[in-house]
């Protein structure tokens, strides 16, 4: 054969086969022969995706397709399995039967746009014998079927399992809070009952040394009111460290004195003023929502201290229906809240996550608004019991 005629031959063996792949894409080969070492082999469509289709029946996630009208055209086991019905009745039906009215609102924007990216959300099944399970559907769109119908990918993850993680860790986190608290309040009564006594026994003894002594002592006497200069100032650090610790005042007198007094004293250790606006309350709150507030109000501030370089700084508690609302602003550099949780390992975020942890152990939300150069609002919904809220309104 010459040169140019196994040319020509291997171009036609190349048309062939380019030919043929283009068929098998437009979908009109249903079965390909191919020879090898062991003779022909055949391979079909159906074989093709035999292995996909294996996978997807063996997931433990449900897997659907939907039409655009949200009519089921495929089903897997797993799926069957959490609404708890035969396969043969989930398909051919509507998805929306597995829904509530406020899933269904949730899910709609969400089947006819989903984006090229798809799109997830969080729901509850209702399953055939009445059940309800909690769920994240993954939604992805996909091609055309058959009949020239736009369909929609879903993938259906069981959720049970995570969120009784999630209250076992919310248990662990409230238990957590509640012997940091005990100890905080045992090591708070040591110090004011036994330190605190110490140091003032000593300055007394400083200041009857201060008071023998002459002027012809003068170093001495100099030493001696040094001495009781500081003592006084360790003393004053000591009991400043033990009401943060545990405020007394917060059990004798209430949520209004203790945030008052709070904001003086951080004016006065940083001449940053504090305007404080209290809701009068005609009665106590929880005492746990009156601890939370206190420490999320105690750490706002140590992050303005150490972070917002602010002017002025504002703290309101406010009632907003059946529940009570603590809103800390300051006019500082602020910093970018959209991007702060790719700063976990940052104080700032240390802290934020130290309130929401807060917020949380009392049902409560935690929102943070802030922008570079706008300064840091931080606000906390916290839902009070039956009751409470008409009581202290």
């Amino acid at each position: 054969m010459t040169k140019a005629g196994a040319v020509a031959r291997l171009r036609a063996r190349l048309a062939a086969a380019e030919a043929t792949l283009h068929a098998i894409r437009a979908g009109g080969v249903d079965t390909v022969v191919i020879a090898g070492k062991q003779g022909p082999q055949v391979f079909t469509l159906e074989g093709a995706w035999h292995a996909y289709r294996v996978l997807i029946e063996s997931m433990n996630e449900g897997a659907l397709t939907l039409t655009v009208d949200k009519m089921v055209i495929y089903a897997n086991q797993s799926f069957a399995r959490m609404v708890k019905q035969p396969l043969e009745q989930v398909m051919g039906g509507s998805f929306r039967r597995f829904l509530s009215a406020d899933d269904r609102a949730a899910l709609r924007p969400l089947l006819r746009r989903p984006g090229k990216a798809g799109a997830k959300i969080q729901a509850t099944l209702k399953a055939g014998d009445g059940s309800q399970l909690p769920v994240q559907i993954s939604i992805r769109p996909l091609a055309k079927d058959g009949l020239n119908r736009a369909t929609v990918g879903m993938v259906v993850t069981d959720l049970t399992e995570a969120r009784r993680t999630e209250e076992l860790l919310r248990a662990l986190t409230h238990r957590v809070v509640q012997v940091q608290e005990t100890e905080r309040e045992r090591v708070a009564l040591e110090l004011h009952d036994h330190i605190t006594q110490l140091l003032c026994a000593i300055l007394f003894r400083c200041q009857a040394l201060v008071d023998e002594l002459s002027a012809r002592d003068g170093p001495s006497l100099r030493e001696a009111m040094r001495l009781r200069e500081m003592l006084g100032q360790t003393a004053k650090e000591v009991e400043r460290i033990s009401r943060n610790l545990r405020p007394g005042v917060l059990d004798q007198l209430g949520l209004d004195a203790v945030l008052r007094a709070t904001s003086a004293e951080f004016t006065e250790r940083t001449d940053v003023p504090v305007k404080v606006a209290c809701v009068p309350l005609a009665a106590r709150l929880p005492a746990d929502t009156e601890l939370a507030i206190y420490r999320i109000l105690q750490e706002a501030l140590k992050n303005v201290e150490k972070h917002a370089r602010a002017r002025h700084v504002t703290v309101q508690l406010t009632m907003q229906g059946d529940s009570v609302q603590l809103v800390v602003k300051d006019d500082g550099i602020g910093f970018d809240a959209k991007h702060h949780e790719a700063r976990r390992k940052g104080k700032r975020v240390l802290g934020l996550l130290g309130m929401r942890e807060r917020a949380a152990y009392v049902g409560g939300v935690l929102t943070v608004r802030s922008a570079r150069r706008s300064g840091t609002e931080i606000a906390v919904s916290i839902p009070l019991p039956p009751g409470a809220s008409r009581a202290a309104a």
